[in-house]
């Protein structure tokens, strides 16, 4: 009989114990389309005697997750703790440092310490895996590295964080402030306590710096990721969006050319009959520009236990088949520098809503402050209101640059009627 594979599991929160449960629901399915089981040797977690629904009878027990990584009877060590440094970063390098394949979910990890975890596992051959750290569910590592490897890629976008997505489709579809649904979000378990990952666009930039390495073949630059939430957007901002005929979602956007890289997390407004436009609640959904094989959608789970244990089972099937392949599809000298693209040189339209006090000659200095920023307005949407009073004014506008935007919006904020700090949102035609 083929040996099995052992591995030991660092961290058995959600998708530690679903990577148990994964591995023995599906055992006899794994060895028949692998010729060889996977079994788990050792985990490691905080507190042993904490109840989770699977069982560590015969399992070795690691308090210290490193010490499990060096010391422990396996092959590959699958990393499920999280975090960019600390206990995480030991624990891979242990592993790789003792000669162990690794399999992590953990996306901070590889964003911040991608390419130096990559270099090292290559001198040590060994394979360093992270299909679960994008998108839970959707395989869109593997596409990249393989599938589509075939293909210069030339612009990989999507909704990459599934808390956003959850909160902007409720905000439209119930007429909810943002604060509102947030908070039923915590009390649900679709954001955390502390949401600043999810809500601010840092877990998407995560993402979207692995993703633009991949498509690419740059080195990864979570560092120079343009990033924004979504913490400003309102009620009243969705509404005006679906009379302008878009819909507001929070997405990571990442294009080449011959300038270097665009990498940016940001809301942007979408027209209501895209196909991102219609992906909803917590999902996640993925398009990529290939030469050869245009334009694909990968929509699934981007989260959850059962979703990012099929994921983490994957990589973990590779390495039983014996399929080794770069972390990030080239060896990583021969990745390129990033040189990300300053988001000074973005061009594109612009959704601009603000709060003014209706006076005479308001509207004239408008006009005046977009002729001298030689940028040109597409649209006004202002409703009735009584004389006198605060009213909101969206306007729209055509292509123009980035710097010319914001300086429409610097200059706009400090006249007397401007009454709140205009909104700004990028519209994106995709």
């Amino acid at each position: 009989m083929t040996t099995p594979l052992k591995i030991s599991v660092a961290g058995l929160g959600t998708v530690g114990q679903g990577v148990l449960k994964l591995l023995n629901e599906q055992a006899e399915l794994i060895e028949r389309r692998c010729g060889r089981g996977i079994r788990v040797s050792a985990v490691s977690a905080r507190d042993k005697s904490k109840e989770r629904g699977v069982s560590l009878d015969g399992l070795d027990f690691y308090e210290d997750a490193a010490a499990m990584a060096a010391q422990a009877d396996c092959d590959v060590i699958v990393e499920l703790i999280g975090g960019s440094d600390g206990i995480a970063k030991k624990t891979v390098e242990a592993a790789i440092g003792a000669s162990r394949h690794v399999v992590t979910a953990n996306k901070a990890l590889i964003a911040h310490h991608g390419g130096d975890l990559a270099t090292k596992a290559e001198q040590a051959g060994v394979s360093l895996c992270f299909e679960a750290a994008v998108a839970g569910g959707i395989p869109i590592i593997k596409a990249l590295k393989e599938g589509l490897s075939g293909n210069t890629i030339t612009s990989i976008h999507g909704i990459l964080n599934g808390t956003g997505n959850y909160i902007l489709s409720r905000m439209r579809d119930e007429g909810l402030e943002f604060d509102e649904v947030l908070k039923d979000a915590q009390r649900l378990g679709y954001a955390e306590a502390d949401p600043g990952f999810d809500i601010d666009g840092v877990d998407a930039a995560h993402k979207l710096a692995i993703l633009a390495s991949l498509a690419f073949g740059r080195r990864v630059d979570f560092a120079s990721v343009h990033i924004e939430g979504i913490r400003h957007i309102s009620q009243m901002d969705i509404r005006f969006a679906e009379e302008l005929g878009y819909r507001i979602k929070l997405l990571g956007i990442a294009s080449e050319n011959d300038k270097g890289i665009e990498q940016r997390v940001h809301p942007c407004l979408v027209p209501a009959d895209a196909q991102i436009a219609g992906v909803e609640g917590v999902f996640n959904a993925i398009f990529v520009e290939g030469d050869f094989v245009g334009s694909l959608m990968m929509e699934g789970r981007g989260a959850g236990e059962r979703p990012t244990a099929s994921a983490v089972c994957a990589d973990l099937m590779d390495i039983a088949r014996g399929i080794t392949a770069p972390a990030f599809g080239v060896r990583s000298d021969d990745l390129k520098p990033a040189n990300t693209v300053s988001m000074d040189h973005h061009r594109g339209g612009y959704y601009i809503r603000l709060m003014v006090l209706d006076r005479p000659g308001i509207f004239a200095d408008i006009a005046t402050v977009l002729r001298d920023w030689e940028v040109s307005m597409k649209t006004i949407l202002q409703h009735a209101h009584a004389p006198g009073e605060a009213v909101p004014v969206v306007l729209t506008l055509h292509e123009t640059g980035e710097s010319s935007a914001l300086g429409v919006i610097k200059t706009i904020s400090g006249f007397d009627g401007v009454l709140e700090t205009p909104v700004m949102i990028r519209i994106e035609n995709l």
